[in-house]
């Protein structure tokens, strides 16, 4: 929880509320008011009781240390992790005016942590179950099966990719999502849900305003880019083989050593797609100088497990996954709890910055974005646009459209004219910026 005296800054606490209403219940509790026997330890953790409006004082504790992110238990109804109760306790605790004292966990809270612990090493224990082996030759029939359906699937697709260019875009626009939702169905039939999920954004390109036929025409070249790619796999180098399967939809796992590294958590941030939360966490290996993505996901209205508030540096292994330029990676074992610290990442210029969007492009031609860290930039507005530009005024990036909002003010007030390190993803769309450090010392603020 702490390391060397250090605690999480009030920020980095409410960046892991699920939502906005949460964090601003949460706020309201982190105050010494309606809390008693509030406690911590060196261990990673932080307990208490919360007047509520029973009788019973809520029972809260939250186990920072754990490997998989923070963990929460809270006897309230609520159905929110971490609910209101944790985040105040969590705000209370960073507050560090010795309201939240250190000291041994009551038999509540230790019954709850020693649960976790235990199960926490039976993970880490080899397994004495006697279960059946996986039958190899089952799963490659099931593999081959899947990929004949794949191929079906794609070839249809490019079959109704040519017939939308014989018959001219404005077809696209007459036919609605229908033409499309019917092809995902199909995509969905086949067993490529990234491919699915490809054909539906094709959907919205006729609605989306002046210049939506070269959209479209582009988002289909990419799509049949990756229909060929599937056709022509097995002559493909291995890494990119590894993508344009993982861009079908084919689910991949973590391979090779794992690497150890004290990793900065530079970005964390949320989107939805009508059923699924995905979180997105940006790591930088201060020793390796290596980026790793981390996704988590939630359904049914939860927020994703794993949370690592932006300023944190954590000595852990992460897994990495197959891929060319695959950032994706799993996270192991911790070593230490995560704390804050004052590091940031090396930047580079605007110019190369954008030299190295296209590079990755190379290697997958499908890549949106790429993360990149811009050292000396400032803010300033371009027209009715806003651009990060270099300090010395050579050349700048644009802000990407979806970037305005708090954060980008939040970036703006924090430079004050400044030159600043900003960490974001740099694509053809722009730069949106995720975090921000201030020039000479400063902790990371996050900007998402």
């Amino acid at each position: 929880m702490t390391q060397q005296g250090v605690r999480w800054t009030a920020d980095q606490v409410l960046a892991l509320a699920p939502d906005a209403p949460s964090r601003k219940a949460g706020s309201k509790l982190g105050v010494a008011g309606p809390w008693s026997e509030a406690g911590s330890s060196s261990e990673g953790t932080v307990w208490g009781l919360c007047k509520g409006s029973g009788s019973k004082p809520y029972q809260t504790i939250v186990d920072i240390a754990d490997s998989a992110g923070p963990a929460y238990k809270c006897s309230c109804p609520s159905r929110k992790f971490p609910c209101k109760h944790a985040l105040g306790l969590l705000l209370l605790w960073a507050g560090a005016d010795g309201t939240v004292p250190d000291g041994e966990p009551p038999a509540w809270a230790g019954e709850w942590l020693a649960g976790r612990r235990k199960r926490a090493e039976d993970k880490r224990s080899p397994s004495l179950s006697t279960a059946a082996p996986a039958d190899p030759e089952a799963a490659r029939r099931r593999a081959e099966k899947r990929a004949e359906r794949i191929t079906a699937g794609v070839t249809e697709l490019e079959q109704r990719l040519g017939d939308l260019l014989r018959g001219g875009t404005a077809a696209a626009e007459q036919a609605g999502y229908g033409m499309w939702e019917e092809t995902a169905a199909r995509m969905v039939d086949a067993q490529a849900p990234g491919l699915a999920a490809r054909v539906r954004e094709l959907g919205a390109i006729p609605a989306s305003g002046p210049g939506w036929p070269v959209r479209l025409l582009e988002e289909c070249a990419l799509l049949h880019l990756l229909v060929r790619g599937w056709l022509h796999r097995d002559g493909l180098p291995d890494g990119l083989a590894a993508t344009v399967r993982s861009r079908v939809g084919l689910p991949a796992q973590p391979e090779g050593p794992p690497l150890r590294d004290d990793w900065l958590v530079l970005a964390q941030y949320d989107t939805w797609d009508g059923k699924l939360t995905t979180r997105r966490i940006w790591l930088y290996g201060t020793e390796s100088g290596r980026m790793a993505l981390l996704l988590s996901y939630g359904a049914a209205g939860r927020a994703p497990a794993l949370s690592l508030p932006v300023g944190l540096l954590l000595d852990a292994e992460l897994t990495g996954y197959a891929g060319a330029r695959q950032l994706r990676a799993e996270l192991g074992e911790q070593f230490t709890a995560p704390a804050p610290t004052a590091r940031r990442p090396p930047g580079v210029r605007t110019d190369e910055a954008a030299a190295r969007y296209g590079e990755a492009l190379r290697d997958d031609p499908w890549l949106e974005t790429c993360p990149v860290t811009l050292s000396a930039v400032i803010p300033a507005r371009a027209g009715e646009a806003w651009q990060l530009a270099d300090a010395d005024g050579a050349s700048a990036l644009p802000v990407a459209p979806g970037a305005a909002g708090a954060g980008l003010w939040r970036m703006v007030a924090l430079s004050g004219g400044a030159p600043l390190t900003v960490f974001g993803e740099c694509g053809h769309r722009g730069f949106t910026p995720l975090a921000a450090w201030p020039r000479g010392a400063g902790e990371a603020v996050p900007l998402c």
